[in-house]
């Protein structure tokens, strides 16, 4: 899972980047300290794999991954290439989604780029030269497709549904928000608009209100966000800072004084697989103990691909048993004796925290 952690200048993108993944990039409070992006990978926190680990004895364990990228900031006129704008747009292309950072922090010391904080604004901003880019790029395919579509059905039938929605965007609204008849999903698939992506928006809130439930900053990002059905959590860049050089135990202290449950990093990440439709299976025999990222729906031989192209060509069957199972029975000897052990097929759709040991033949 890429993650693309976008945002106007001096919002915070960087320092909160560094504190998910202590990647160490430049962070400082002028425009355009972040040139190319930055690559962070994070481990997906699941204590289930520590209690399977405890069960099956298998001394190591390998987190799901995701990989964090810090892009540089976005101006107005990005989309005719202000600022760093062409090379911010073409580095958004290749994430899965889109972490949208909006400052909430009053903070003298640290320069707005338009002055002062409105999060409404820096919204609408950055949304505008997205949607800007993708008209230039439905421009460019309708031109090419009104040539096509002389002698080809197909090519008729595209250009008129991109006629309708380069109308949706000239109307400035994201494409995610454009209304699609079942029949009507891969020829939206096929055109991958920056305003088609998912997205978290990250209200970059101060210390002294990371718990507070009447923001009004968070309050105007999630009205906007409720429009497009987007995610909305806050983080404090700062705390989440502090804590990246803080150990376990005095991390969770500094949690418990703050009143929260977990960091930032943790709520972010389970925001992202909410947002993707993504669960975890584990595998955990002999070997290692390994969480593995799938899309809800998945079928078992299409997982066991995850794992080995040989595994899923070669499938048998699927040993499977949930963790919650598992954990009840205390270990896979007496859950096979309790019968929670199943056999499934191919077909089987994989649920999140089952734990799957795959035959297959080579």
């Amino acid at each position: 899972m890429k993650l693309g952690i976008v945002g106007l200048p001096n919002v915070g993108k960087s320092t909160l980047f560094n504190a998910l993944t202590k990647a160490g990039a430049e962070s400082a409070n002028y425009p355009f300290c972040t040139i190319d992006p930055n690559l962070g990978v994070v481990d997906v926190p699941d204590p289930r794999l520590s209690a399977l680990e405890e069960i099956e004895h298998t001394g190591k364990i390998v987190p799901a991954a995701v990989s964090f990228y810090d892009i540089a900031g976005l101006v107005r006129g990005a989309s005719q290439g202000e600022g760093l704008g062409n090379q911010f747009l073409s580095h958004i292309r290749e994430v899965d989604a889109i972490v949208h950072v909006v400052r909430c922090f009053q903070d003298e010391n640290v320069v707005h780029v338009d002055g002062e904080v409105d999060p409404t604004r820096d919204i609408e901003t950055i949304q505008l030269e997205l949607i800007l880019a993708d008209i230039e790029i439905l421009e460019r395919r309708i031109g090419r497709l009104e040539r096509q579509a002389k002698a080809d059905k197909k090519a008729k039938a595209l250009l008129e549904f991109a006629k309708r929605l380069l109308q949706h965007l000239e109307n400035e609204k994201p494409a995610k928000t454009f209304e699609l008849a079942d029949q009507e999903k891969d020829l939206y698939q096929d055109f991958r608009l920056l305003t088609s992506k998912p997205t978290i928006y990250v209200a970059n809130v101060s210390v002294d209100e990371i718990t507070a439930e009447d923001n009004d900053c968070v309050k105007q990002i999630k009205a906007l966000a409720d429009q497009e059905n987007a995610e909305v959590i806050s983080i404090s860049a700062q705390i989440e800072q502090e804590l990246s050089e803080l150990d376990d135990d005095d991390k969770q202290a500094f949690l418990e004084d703050l009143g929260l449950e977990e960091p930032g990093l943790n709520r972010l990440i389970h925001a992202s697989y909410h947002l993707l439709d993504l669960i975890s299976f584990i595998t955990g025999r002999e070997v290692e103990t390994r969480a593995w990222t799938i899309r809800k729906g998945t079928k078992a031989q299409q997982a066991a691909g995850k794992i080995h192209s040989d595994i899923e060509r070669g499938f048998i069957r699927a040993e499977v048993i949930s963790f919650d199972d598992l954990i009840t029975a205390g270990d896979f000897v007496k859950a096979k004796e309790k019968g929670l052990l199943r056999l499934e097929g191919r077909d089987y759709i994989v649920q999140d925290g089952d734990i799957i040991h795959f035959r297959f033949n080579v």
